[in-house]
This record gives structure tokens, C-alpha cells and sequence, in this order.
């Protein structure tokens, strides 16, 4: 964790630097001094079971940039567009029925929605502050994504563990939890006005409990998931591959088809009205992203399917072609080389949208906090890791003979995961 959080320092004290938003700028400023505290704390104690310094990383890194906002009134271009297409599509989902713009009404930018129906949730406490008088800060749909975020987490990370529920086991899916969301993969989401961290907080809930053999559970959680962005559609084929591998063909069919049924029942609830005028949800979500509006979304990076789509209509055509040949080979690769547990789903899935990502004709470099998200989720649930410094010692006497000195080590031995865990 001390090496996690010294490079954590290194990345946010060059972005501090070099960036040229002034949200960025605080963020990095903030999290560069909370992650070499959680350092410090870890060196000194050199005890890995401690919440304090993620504690302390998870104040600097999160909290403290979302309060320096809000007081200092930091101007951005980055994620307040985000934040206000969400509370638009909140105040339109409570008046009208439905997130999206007709049509007529697509006259900017900010007018189009491409999340689905189910996102615009998060934009009702807007609304309802609105209509009610409340505090800015009790609308604001970050403040609800980041919570939901979390709770998500810290029952992704309680369910991948397999000890029983006590003190313990409860502290580690906190102190995990508070990593991660101390983590510039996800604060920095939550610092701009992303609206990831509940899509992967949701992706390791169906990872977990697909390891636990629920996959009914999995299921619902992954169409919650697949309701809110379409960034987490292709989690639903990794999932089933893994589980007709690893159980049963029947199994997977019966886990696409109740992932599929949650999905589209997630979307007619959170948005009623969208089914009688199907063509602005096909603007909304699939035209805009894709470039094929007259507003053309203002999602950009210097990746080949950005870079593509900037040459002309031709070059558009190119990266959308790009895109397709990405996901038909990653679906071959997934039907050749399935993945023989969770583990290997999370590192497909990682790989196939890092794909997705670099190839699309519109993206940001906001989106790779999926497969990262996905590589910190293995990480932090694989098997436990032995410490340098622990206390823990094997010691066998010279009376021993050798027959009990190997019994001893044989103990030792399998003790010493339960040790470092």
C-alpha cells in the first residue's frame, strides 16, 4: 500500500502541474498531500490493517476538493456539462415521464442525454430541491452518484470475501473500500463530475456474486448496471461465457435473459413515457454518441478513434469500422479463450472496453477508469499477500527432529495466509 499510495502522490502532483483546469489543478494539489500522509502512516506503523490512512487519503483526495468547490466556486469546463444534462433529465423524468428531448428540442449541446433512462434518478433531487426550495448541495446529482458509488463498493467488496460476516471482515471491506475510493481512478471521477463510480461499483457486485454462485443475483445487478450506461453491456456476454464454462449452458442462458428482462424493466419504470416515442431515446443514447447528430458531442481525446473521426466523414466511417472489427474480435477471443473464473472476467472485460475505448470515434480519457476500476478490483480481492514485517514466526528447535520440523513448517505454511489476511 505505501508504493500504491507514493505513485498515487507522483500522478496527482503532476497533474497539479500541467493541467489546465482549475479543478484538476485543486484535485491534484489536494490528493498529492493526503496520499503521502497515508504513506507516512503505513511506513511508520507498518501494519497493514489500518483504516486511518485511507481514511486520511479518502479526506484529501475526495472530500476535501468536492468542499474547496463549493466554497471557492471554481470555474471548469470538466464534468459540469455532465452534471447538467443528469438534473435536466431528473426535472424532464418528473414532469414529463421521460429523460429525453423530442426532436424539437435538440437545439444544443447539453439538450441531448445519451445515458439511459435509469441515470436520470440521480437527477430528481435536483429537481425536487428545485420545486422545493433546497440546498444546492442536497441536489447535486454527484453527491447521489457518489454515494450510491460507495455502498456498492463496500458490498462488492464484502460479498468477494469469503470469511464469515464479523469485526473483521467488516473492516477490511472498509478499509478497501475507502482505497478505492481514495484511488485517483475513482476520486478524481467524483472530483470532475463523472458518473462512473456507480456503474463499476455495480460490475464488482456482479463479479463478486458471481463467485459466490448466485447467479440470479448477478443477473439483476448486471441489468441495473447495463439500465444506467451502455458502458456496462458488455459485462452481460463476459458474465455468461464464464458461467457456461464454469456451470452450466442453461445457467448462462437463464443469467442473459434475467439480466436482459432487469435491464429493459429498469428502463420502462425509470422512464414510462420513453416507450411511446422511441425515436429520442435512439437519438439520446445511440446517434449522439456516435457522432451521427447535427450537435456533435464535445467528448474528445487524442486516441486513433478520436483522431479518426476528426478527418472527415470518411475518417468517421473508419473509426466506426475500427469499433466493430474491436468488438467482433473481442468476441471471438472471449468464445476461444473463455475465462475459467471471475478473476479472468474481470481481466477480459478490462482489456475488451480498454479496446472499445481507444478505438470509439467519441471518448475521453475518463472512460479508462473501467478496465483500471476492474485491475484495482483483482488486486485488492486476490489472495492475500505475505508481509516483510510481519510478526508472524516459524521457529523450530534444534530438539526437534526432522520429522516434526517438516510437520511445523507444513502448519506454518498453511497458516500463514489466514495470518496476512
Amino acid at each position: 500500500m505505501t508504493r500504491c499510495y507514493l505513485s498515487f502522490a507522483a500522478f496527482a502532483a503532476v497533474l497539479a502541474v500541467v493541467s489546465s483546469q482549475p479543478i484538476e489543478r485543486c484535485w491534484g494539489t489536494w490528493a498529492a498531500m493526503g496520499y503521502l500522509a497515508a504513506a507516512a502512516v503505513i511506513w511508520c506503523s507498518r501494519h497493514r490493517e489500518l483504516l486511518l490512512p485511507h481514511v486520511l487519503a479518502l479526506g484529501f483526495a475526495t472530500i476535501a476538493p468536492l468542499a474547496w468547490q463549493a466554497w471557492a466556486g471554481l470555474p471548469s469546463r470538466v464534468g459540469e456539462g455532465t452534471l447538467t444534462v443528469i438534473a435536466q433529465a431528473g426535472a424532464r423524468l418528473l414532469q414529463q415521464g421521460t429523460p429525453y428531448q423530442h426532436a424539437a428540442g435538440l437545439s444544443r449541446v447539453l439538450a441531448y442525454d445519451p445515458y439511459e433512462p435509469l441515470m436520470a434518478v440521480f437527477g430528481l433531487p435536483h429537481a425536487i430541491g428545485v420545486l422545493g426550495g433546497w440546498d444546492a448541495w442536497a441536489g447535486d446529482p454527484r453527491l447521489w452518484l457518489t454515494l450510491t458509488g460507495a455502498a456498492g463498493l463496500y458490498l462488492a467488496f464484502r460479498l468477494a470475501d469469503p470469511s464469515p460476516s464479523g469485526h473483521q471482515a467488516r473492516g477490511a471491506a472498509l478499509r478497501n473500500t475507502a482505497f478505492a475510493l481514495a484511488s485517483p481512478v475513482l476520486s478524481l471521477e467524483v472530483a470532475t463530475g463523472g458518473t462512473d463510480v456507480p456503474i463499476i461499483a455495480l460490475l464488482c457486485m456482479s463479479l463478486a456474486l458471481t463467485a459466490r454462485d448466485t447467479p440470479r443475483a448477478a443477473a439483476v445487478t448486471t441489468g441495473l448496471a447495463c439500465a444506467l450506461k451502455a458502458t456496462a453491456w458488455p459485462a452481460v456476454g463476459v458474465l455468461a461465457v464464464t458461467l457456461a464454462v464454469t456451470t452450466t449452458k442453461a445457467r448462462a442462458t437463464r443469467f442473459t435473459v434475467l439480466a436482459a428482462l432487469t435491464t429493459v424493466a429498469a428502463m420502462a419504470a425509470a422512464a414510462p413515457a420513453a416507450l411511446g416515442d422511441p425515436g429520442s431515446a435512439l437519438r439520446n443514447t445511440v446517434l449522439f454518441p456516435l457522432g451521427l447528430t447535427p450537435h456533435r458531442t464535445p467528448a474528445a481525446s487524442p486516441l486513433p478513434g478520436h483522431l479518426l473521426a476528426a478527418a472527415g466523414p470518411a475518417g468517421r466511417l473508419a473509426a466506426l469500422a475500427l469499433s466493430g472489427v474491436a468488438a467482433l474480435t473481442f468476441t471471438v477471443w472471449l468464445t476461444v479463450r473463455p475465462p475459467r473464473d471471475t478473476r479472468a472476467a474481470a481481466v477480459r472485460l478490462a482489456v475488451g472496453l480498454a479496446a472499445i475505448f481507444t478505438l470509439a470515434p467519441a471518448t475521453r480519457w475518463g472512460y479508462f477508469a473501467y478496465p483500471l476500476a476492474l485491475a484495482g478490483w483483482c488486486y485488492l480481492t486476490g489472495p492475500p499477500r505475505a508481509c516483510p514485517y510481519s510478526s508472524e514466526r516459524t521457529v523450530v528447535t534444534p530438539a526437534e527432529s526432522p520429522v516434526s520440523a517438516l510437520g511445523s513448517a507444513s502448519v506454518g505454511a498453511a497458516a500463514a495466509p489466514d495470518a496476512a489476511a
